[in-house]
Formats: C-alpha cells, structure tokens, sequence
C-alpha cells in the first residue's frame, strides 16, 4: 500500500489520471448542459421569426397610413394647381384635412410675392384639433422659406418626407404635437410656386404602430434618417434625441452598428443589450420614406418559461458541481501545489524582477525537475540581463554625446550659413550705393551741379563709413590684437567730456538733423585712464543705436561721477527693447528682425569691450519710455 502510495506521490502522469477520472462524471453534466443550452437557442430563434413577423405587419399598416396621407397629398395637386388664388387654396387645404381622418394638418405655401396684396408671405394652413376640430388661418408672416419642409421639397424637385418637427412659430397657428410632413412642390408651366404640405401626428402614428406587440414589455421605436427617435416609448428621446447620442462607442457599439443599419434602410435583427436589458432587436425600413422601424423585445419575455425550467435545474447542477469542485480541489492542490509557486516566480521575471531567486527543489518527479530546470535558467537568465543592461547604458551614454555633438555641429553650421548670408547682404547694400555712385560720377560728372556731386559724395562717404563700421566690428568680434591693443593703451588718459562731445559729433556724421542732449556734471578736466579709442567705439555704437531705433528727437546723454566710478547713461524715447528680447540682445549676430540694417554685434561687442576696460553695462529695466543704458568706468586717478 505504501508502495502504490509513494508511487502516486512521484508521479505526475498518475496525479493527472485521477483527475481525469473524477472529471469523466461532468460528461453528463455536459450534455444536459448542451441540451439546455440548445434548447434556449431554438427558442430564440422561434422569437426572432415571431417578432420578424409582428414587424412586418406592422410596417405595412404604418405604409398603409402614410400612403392615406402621399394618396390625400397627390389627388389634390392639380386642384392646387388649377386655382392659385388665396381664397381657393385655404378652402383646399381645409378639405384635405376634412376628408381624410389621418391627416393631422395641411399648408399650402407659395414663393414670395406670388400674391401681391399679401407681400412677401402667403401660406394657407389647416389643422386638426381633436376628433372634430378644425381650424384654417393664413399664417402670420414668418420666414417659411428656411424650414425643412420647404427647403427639402424645392431643393428635391420631387415629393419627400420629412423627419418629425415641432410646428410652433410665435404668431402663427400650430399643431399641438409633433408632426412629420409629406411635401411636394407646386410647379406652375415649369416654374415652381410653392409647396403643398400634409401632416400626420406622431402621436397618432404611435398608437397605430403600438396595436400589436408580441410580449408584454415589447415595443416598437421608429428612426428618421439621420437617427432621431419620433416613435418611442419614453417621450424625452422624441426628436431631439437620436440613437448615437443614448450610447456611447464602447458601451453601445450593437445599438449604433444598428443605427447606421436603419438609416442606411437595412434589414436585420440582431441579440443586443438595450437601456441594461438584454433584448431582441428586429428592424426594417418603412417603405417609400427614409424612416426606418424596429420591434424591441426584452429576453427576459422571451425566455420566461426557459428561466422557469432553469430553477429546477440550477440547483441540481450546482450542488453536482460543488461536489465535484471538493473532491477535485482535494486531489489537485497537493499536485499543482509546486507547479502554482513556480508560476508566480515565472511571472515576476516576466514582469522585469530578474533577481527573483528561484529555489532549488529536493524532489525526483517531473515538477522538481522543472523547478530545478527554472532555477538554474533564471541563473544564467539574471546574469545575461546585468550584462545587457551595464551594455545598453554605455551604448545609450554614447549616443547621447553623439546626438549633443551632432546638435552643436547643425546649430554651429546654421550659425555660420545665417552669419555669411547676413553679412553679405549688410555689406553688399552699401557697396552697390558706391559703385552706382561712383558709375554716375563717372559717366555724368560734368553734368552734375556741385550740389548734385557734394551730396552724391556724402552719400558715398556715409556708405563707405557704414562698411567701415561693420568691418571693424568684424574685426572686433574675431578678437584679433585686441588683447594686445587692450594692454598697450589701456592707461591713456581720457577727457570724459571731451570724449563725449567727440562722439555726439561722430553721429552727426550720420544723422545730420539728430538733437542730441548733453549733460554733464564733470568739470571739462575730469579724465580717468582708460583705452580711448575702445572706449569711444563703445559710446558711438550706444549712441547710433538710439539714433536708429528711437523717436529720433529725445536723446540724452549724461555724466555723473562717483567716489570710484563715472557713468555715461544714455537715454531716449522711442519702442524700447521687447522683454522676450532682453535676455538676447548681448547674444552675437541675433536681431529682432533678420531683414534689418546691421550684423546683430553692435551691444554685444560693447559689452565685451566695456567688460575688458575694466566697467560694466546694464539696461536699466526700470525706465519704460524707450531704452536706458549705464555705461560704468571705474576711476583710476583724478585730474
């Protein structure tokens, strides 16, 4: 015994083969189950074919009630036609309403002025209330010609339906439900004239379609052509809802796959979840419109007996199935037992945990060699992956440096191509003046009046200074003997006054007209030791820029001297600098606008030159009527 015990404990296959024993007694759980099933299924399908039916009758007497209406609508055409007169044509519309009980109403309405002594608007309109009422009015005036059952019908050239609407207009007589309309255009010797419109009541419509319903809680709906609900049971849906708006596209992919079956005029049925209810859903389109009818039965109806006959057999099955699930559960856990751990340990190294450590098992059947088969693979597994991971951040290191490197290659490249092709036009602007100059000098120079020449010269000398300008800048910016030049004249000895008065006079140069205001509060023989011709570029190019930019009538510059430092603030109205400027405009070669003067170096090489004589230059951020730079020295000795 112990012997067949031991065996059964070492093997597997032997485990396995009881459980296969135990589960043979669910074949005839299984087949009932089949029958069951199947059962269900042939009662569907005998509900599907019933319900089918209902809605095909149904679907002729909704057709055998519109054609009452198209049949009223049709007969009377030529009437309308032969006695386009006001009188005439509200007398017909009131007879149509008269003679046929499933008309819920009827307009007869013309182009504008088709009746002069009534203006622009004529519609003569008929409309049932209750069983005996009827009422004929010419509407009050209102804009007609946009709604759908004027617009449809011109546009059209043929009679057509209309999706259900509300009639209300402020002023006018208006049924008291919602309506659907049949329309057909009035044509007079090939000219249209209006349209003459019949009307059915949804609510009438509703009780004809609701005569016959298979089960107790069917119901039939019905959809216009682009979705609206005009018959259904829950009144809030009506017209303003349609049937993609009730279900979203996951939750009710059935119902809209059903929708765009009934608007496109299919025919179908289909087992789908309606409003939480599993329901049968058959549909088919309402000849001669472009509505389209469904019958809507709950399964709950439909398998009424079926659940019935379910409450016996449940029960039999459930307590079969539990005491089967005990003695099965009993024998298989002690076997998948190692085989459930394993799993777990799988799965948590597929999930990235590499280092989960898998144990090694003493047992001798199949599962402790497996175990032991993992163990090791998850081994040489975690080993292969730290020498992956240590490889792929190296590699993702590199590339990394690769793609920095090759961004500061493109950017320095963009750089160079943006810098040649600027400078070349700033450059090539004023030489073109030169030599176009210099050709009409040439060609024409007796010709000329001294006038002419003394101001073609001047223009040649401003271009030619403007070259000058950006050459040295060039210069400057390339940083060729400028430390050497920065040290062999860095103690010179500066008249601040006279300096400034030198550069004011060098802008007039160029700006001939330009009021400059100079203030001072430094006697004329105050000096400081500084790089004169570096520090007068630096003053000139603050100067010309303000000369350039601003309102070109309140610039000012002024001296005031400190214990230590003297201080050039240069001031002027005008646009000012942007703040999303601000932060680039001591970055070489960038401008606000590309296409303007300049090479974009001017306030950076001022700053770079003001830093190396030893001072500072900063944009007064506090004055908002224009821009304010403080150019700050220091003071090595005093006269």
């Amino acid at each position: 015994m112990k012997t067949i015990i031991d065996h059964i404990r070492q093997s597997l296959s032997t485990k396995l083969s009881l459980g296969i024993v135990l589960l043979t007694t669910l074949v005839f759980v299984l087949s009932l189950g089949i029958l069951f099933f199947q059962s269900r299924n042939n009662i569907r399908q005998e509900a599907q074919e019933h319900a089918v039916s209902v809605l095909d009758a149904t679907s002729h007497r909704v057709k055998s009630y519109i054609s009452t209406i198209e049949t009223a609508t049709n007969a009377n055409y030529q009437i309308a036609l032969r006695n386009m007169q006001p009188d005439s044509l509200l007398a017909l519309s009131r007879r149509i309403v008269t003679l046929n009980a499933n008309v819920n109403g009827c307009s007869i309405t013309t182009e504008p002025y088709t009746f002069p002594q009534y203006g622009r608007y004529f519609s003569a309109y008929s409309v049932r209330f209750g069983d005996d009422s009827i009422s004929t009015v010419r509407e009050a005036e209102y804009e007609y010609f946009d709604k759908i059952w004027y617009k449809a019908p011109r546009r059209l050239g043929e009679p057509c339906w209309v999706d259900p609407f509300d009639d209300y207009n402020e002023g006018t007589l208006s049924a008291t439900d919602m309506i659907a309309s049949y329309c057909r255009p009035l044509y007079h010797n090939g000219h249209f004239v209006g349209v003459i419109s019949t009307d059915l009541s949804l609510t009438r419509l509703s009780q004809i379609i609701a005569t016959e319903e298979p089960y107790p809680n069917a119901y039939f709906l019905m959809l216009g052509q682009d979705g609206h609900y005009f018959v259904h049971p829950d009144s809030t849906r009506l017209v303003d809802k349609t049937i993609f708006d009730m279900n979203d596209a996951q939750d009710g992919t059935d119902i809209i796959a059903i929708g765009h079956q009934m608007t496109t005029g299919k025919q179908g049925s289909l087992f789908t979840t309606i409003d939480g209810k599993p329901s049968l859903v058959c549909y088919q389109a309402v000849p001669g419109t472009n509505w389209s009818l469904a019958l809507v039965c709950p399964e709950s109806d439909i398998l009424h007996n079926y659940y019935k006959l379910s409450y016996v057999l449940v029960p039999l099955l459930v307590i079969g199935f539990i005491l089967i699930f005990l003695l099965s559960r009993h024998i298989v856990i002690g076997a998948v037992k190692p085989l459930n751990r394993l799993v777990s340990q799988s799965q948590r190294i597929a999930a990235g945990h590499y280092d989960e450590q898998i144990p090694y098992s003493s047992r001798t059947d199949a599962v402790g060699m497996l175990q032991n088969s993992f163990a090791t693979m998850q081994q040489s597994l975690s080993r292969h992956v730290n020498d992956i991971v240590h490889v792929n951040e190296e590699t993702q290191q590199r590339n990394t440096e690769l793609l920095q490197a090759r961004q500061l290659a493109e950017e320095a490249g963009r750089q160079k191509t943006a810098f040649i092709q600027n400078m070349t036009h700033q450059i090539r602007t004023p030489l073109n003046i030169i030599n176009g100059f210099a050709q009409v000098l040439r060609d024409n120079f007796y010709e000329l009046s001294a006038t002419e020449r003394n101001k073609i010269s001047d223009l040649m000398e401003h271009n030619a200074n403007t070259l000058n300008r950006m050459v040295l800048m060039l210069y400057d910016i390339s940083e060729v003997g400028l430390s050497e030049e920065l040290r062999s004249h860095r103690h010179e000895q500066v008249l601040c006054n006279e300096l400034a008065r030198e550069c004011i006079t060098s802008i007039h140069l160029h700006f001939p007209n330009l009021p400059i205001q100079f203030e001072t509060t430094l006697p004329d023989t105050f000096f400081i030791r500084s790089n004169k011709l570096y520090l007068m570029r630096s003053i000139r190019e603050i100067l010309y820029n303000s000369a350039k930019y601003s309102d070109g009538e309140h610039i000012t510059l002024q001296l005031s001297a400190t214990a230590y430092t003297v201080k050039f603030v240069f001031s002027d109205t005008g646009p000012g600098i942007a703040d999303l400027y601000q932060p680039l405009m001591y970055v070489p070669f960038t401008k606000v606008n590309d296409l303007s003067e300049g090479l974009g170096l001017g306030l950076p090489l001022t700053q770079r030159h003001v830093a190396n004589l030893g001072g500072a230059l900063t944009f007064d951020t506090t004055y908002h009527e224009g821009c304010r730079f403080v150019l700050e020295l220091p003071i090595t000795s005093k006269a």
